[in-house]
């Protein structure tokens, strides 16, 4: 990964701002040398053709992606039991946990990244 070659993301999203959209994108931007190119455009709904028109709009969008994460706070209930299924890796809303996941979603990065904690004695 790098500046010319970034991970390419796909956020769900249901074609509209959620808070939580942009939180994942805060996270991947607060991430030193961490690379990524958008590929989920929640402002790009189709203006006609119903449900096919949304399937084809999103397969659009998720063409492109090496990683697609699912936003489990779009759910009003928990997450359905096929979704996390089908999950590769489920992540608890941590930066790091996120950014690394992507990584190794990705491009089989492993970060090998240790905590630290400083304590005052």
């Amino acid at each position: 990964m790098s500046a010319k070659n970034p991970i390419r993301v796909f956020v769900t999203h249901c074609f509209a701002s959620h808070p939580d959209y942009h939180r994942v994108y805060e996270y991947m931007e607060s991430t030193a040398n961490f690379f990524y190119q958008n590929c989920s455009v929640p402002d790009h709904a189709p203006q006609g053709g119903g449900k096919e028109a949304l399937k084809e709009e999103y397969r659009t969008q998720l063409k492109t992606a090496e990683v697609v994460i699912v936003l489990s706070t779009l759910y009003v209930e928990k997450v359905p039991p096929e979704i996390a299924k089908r999950a590769a890796e489920i992540v608890d809303w941590n930066e790091r946990q996120i950014v690394d996941a992507i990584r190794r979603q990705a491009r089989g990065e492993a970060t090998n990244r240790w905590e630290t904690i400083e304590f005052k004695l």
